[in-house]
């Protein structure tokens, strides 16, 4: 069996930590991205191809025989607001680097073992208290729709004979990147708190988890579909804000409201900020996978502890 693997993505948050991961299992990485130039940090089995993000072009050879491409790339749908040309460059950037990979996998003479696709936890949409299990339907707005455009640009190479596994991901945690970083800025000040009602629930991993689980599914030919990337303890946003004041030693008192962030361009208060999505792991918890942080006030003190 062949241990290169193709990533997209390999450069970003998730990406980085991933290929780190799988540098130390053994595998032969080749990162798909714009700036090749990029050094190795002293790690052979890292190298980098140029691509432009939505072909094949330049780079379809160095998957012939290779044993998966994961597919992470994708605008960031974070900032201030979505307007209608962030919105449209963050679908295009998704289905662009989708059907690349489509591409280049209906071209190889020997086609990878699996293809993973990236996807969110934003598949449901905001469905209140519903448990939301790999088995539901996708929810309604920007993010649902983006998330099952994002999911299907991929999925034809099941009729070639290849592993499909769709990953989504949930709020990944991390001790200095991503989300935790930016919420933990007003607990430092002492105005830490939660947004809008506080009743929503927020759908977390933390990025140990986040990428060990990929790795399993990248590894266990069993595993194929979609997999929810969520740890057990779902909280809703007052508990999980509390618990982060708890392990930081500040209060969690203080509340903006909804409708602040309603004022943003866009849909993004109410998809991505205010919304509900009591996500469960339930296939990867049926098919054996061990969450090394179930809970997140240890998640949280591994995070913050450095």
């Amino acid at each position: 069996m062949s241990s290169k693997v193709i990533i997209t993505g390999g450069t970003g948050f998730i990406g980085s930590h991933l290929t780190g991961l799988l540098a130390k299992k053994g595998y032969e990485i080749v990162v798909l991205t714009r700036n090749p130039g990029k050094k190795n940090n002293g790690t052979p089995s890292i190298s980098f191809a140029k691509w432009d993000g939505k072909t094949s072009s330049g780079w379809g050879h160095h998957a012939d025989g290779a044993f998966a491409i994961i597919n992470l790339a994708g605008e960031s749908i974070a900032g201030l607001g979505w307007t209608a040309s962030k919105k449209e460059k963050i679908r295009n950037s998704r289905i662009n680097a989708g059907k690349a990979i489509l591409e280049a996998v209906r071209d190889l003479k020997n086609k990878p073992e699996v293809v993973i696709q990236g996807s969110a936890s934003g598949y449901y949409g905001s469905r209140g208290d519903a448990e939301l299990t790999e088995e539901c339907d996708p929810g309604d707005g920007f993010l649902a729709d983006l998330a099952s455009k994002w999911e299907s640009s991929t999925a034809p190479v099941k009729d070639m004979g290849v592993r499909h596994v769709i990953i989504r991901t949930s709020l990944v945690l991390a001790s200095s990147e991503g989300f935790l970083s930016l919420v933990t800025i007003p607990f430092k000040f002492f105005v830490g708190g939660h947004v809008g009602s506080g009743t929503q629930w927020m759908p977390w991993i933390h990025i140990e988890d986040e990428i060990e689980a990929i790795c399993w599914l990248l590894e266990n030919k069993k595993s194929s579909g979609a997999y929810n990337l969520a740890a057990p303890d779902q909280l809703r946003s007052r508990e999980f804000f509390k618990t982060l004041g708890k392990v930081m030693d500040r209060p969690s008192w203080f509340h903006l409201p909804g409708f602040l962030f309603r004022m943003l361009p866009g849909e993004m208060a109410d998809e991505l900020l205010l919304s509900s999505a009591r996500v469960v792991p339930s296939r990867l918890t049926d098919e054996g996978f061990q969450f090394r942080f179930p809970h997140l006030e240890n998640a949280l003190q591994y995070s913050l502890s450095g």
